[in-house]
């Protein structure tokens, strides 16, 4: 029985059996092709069995494995690689059909490879997750045939497999190397040591024109003779809190991926970069409620306290209370921070409503307010109209492209900095408006 469910008879063999019914067929009209027929169907049987004898007679004609990350990461192309080894000895053709989890929504996986006999063939495919939570994968089935190709016989491996998906890990090491290699300037972004005026006292050194006069040490002046002057650094391990809107505007998603997953996966990039530039990194999430809080420090284990907040961040999409926003802000974080916002406006009436706790903030901390660019807008207001509907529609498009810029003077007009995004570039955008904070010294 075992041997019965593991045996497939290829479309090849049905293809030669249908042509032998068309030879008999013929016989009726040219009856010298009677016996000749019966002698192709007797080789054909033959064969059949033949095939059967070699596929069968090894116990364990092949070995294969599925090789998948220890995690997934959200938002990227994941590799996943099947090994397989023949024993037989004839090289063999494999059809392999892994059962991808059901959140990729993939019917028609099929792969084939040819495998030498005594050989091992490795392969890889990849999966892109847009979502964070647990991935089931199921059995990995092998076909083999021989050279024959009339039967295959099927191979179980690595059955039932969970593999959780983590907010984007491979961002954070492919911005690791950005943000500290000596290829920022083609991205953008700059290291900076600002000279600042904060107690972090560094040297005393000459006076030279251009140095602030109110830095003058009359004492080593006095000693020296000569003017000289305190010099100091910029003030480090300043708070850094994130903080991920999860309320519906953050539902739309964007090539698969919703914009609060954007979100999380710039957040764990940047907690990365704000703790390599020593300061403390902390964020939380809200909606209905303030969660999944971790409060800003710079131990070794924070950016696994961020990851694993980041991953459990679940939502309903509910409309998000910005008046709990700003009293848990007051109430919690007591020391002048950093605070970047990741929610989206796509009115300035939407923005409005939730000025005055936005002002609030302000007046306490350094708040910038991350909001996302519609790309479909872009793609609309850049078409090339033809119809009287599409001026329609790109006009609106126009409108509301428009209406994101009067909400970032709006916010500037406040005092409180923005960074408007195309969701892809989130994450570069996010960790240039840090370090442009930092260069400044404005915090």
């Amino acid at each position: 029985m075992k041997t019965v469910k593991q045996l497939y008879i290829n479309n090849f063999f049905f293809y030669a059996l249908i042509g032998v019914i068309v030879l008999f067929c013929l016989a009726f009209m040219f009856p010298e092709l009677y016996n000749a027929v019966w002698y192709i169907l007797f080789v054909l049987v033959a064969f059949f069995g033949l095939d059967f004898v070699i596929l069968f007679a090894t116990k364990s004609g092949i070995e294969a494995q599925r090789i998948t990350p220890e995690k997934l990461s959200n938002g990227d192309e994941n590799p996943i690689v099947v090994t397989i080894k023949n024993y037989h000895t004839f090289t063999v053709f494999a059809k392999v059909i892994d059962e991808i989890p059901p959140q990729f929504q993939i019917r028609n996986f099929n792969i084939t490879r040819k495998i030498k006999n005594a050989s091992t063939d490795d392969f890889q495919y990849f999966l892109r997750p847009t979502e964070r939570g647990e991935y089931h994968f199921g059995r990995l089935n092998i076909y083999i045939s021989s050279p024959l190709q009339l039967l295959s016989r099927r191979y179980i491996f690595s059955q039932d497999e969970m593999v959780p998906t983590y907010p984007s890990y491979i961002q954070l090491r492919k911005y690791d190397l950005i943000a500290f290699s000596n290829n920022l300037f083609q991205y953008g972004v700059k290291k900076i040591r600002r000279i600042g005026h904060t107690m972090e006292f560094e040297q005393i050194k000459e006076y030279v024109p251009g140095d602030d006069i109110r830095t003058l040490n009359w004492k080593a002046t006095a000693k020296k003779n000569a003017l000289m002057v305190n010099q100091f650094q910029d003030e480090k391990s300043q708070n850094i809190y994130m903080a991920i809107d999860k309320g519906r505007t953050m539902k739309m998603p964007f090539n698969g991926l919703s914009l609060l997953d954007y979100a999380i996966n710039a957040t764990l990039v940047l907690s990365n970069v704000i703790l390599k530039k020593q300061d403390k990194a902390g964020m939380f999430s809200f909606s209905k409620k303030i969660e999944n809080r971790v409060v800003a420090e710079k131990r070794t284990s924070q950016m696994q306290k961020i990851l694993e907040n980041l991953y459990n961040i679940k939502t309903d999409f509910f409309e998000s209370d910005y008046s709990r926003l700003y009293a848990d802000v007051k109430k919690n974080i007591n020391q002048r921070s950093l605070i970047i916002l990741y929610t989206n406006f796509e009115t300035l009436d939407g923005l409005h409503r939730q000025l005055p706790y936005l002002k609030g903030i302000a007046k306490s901390h350094l708040l910038v307010v991350v909001f996302f660019q519609n790309t479909e807008l872009n793609q609309i207001s850049n078409k090339k109209t033809t119809t009287i509907q599409e001026v329609y529609d790109k006009v609106i498009a126009e409108k509301f492209i428009f209406e994101k810029k009067l909400i970032v003077n709006e916010l500037k007009k406040y005092g409180i900095h923005s960074v408007l995004t195309q969701p892809e570039n989130l994450t570069l955008d996010t960790i240039n408006k840090y370090l442009e904070i930092k260069a400044r010294g404005i915090l």
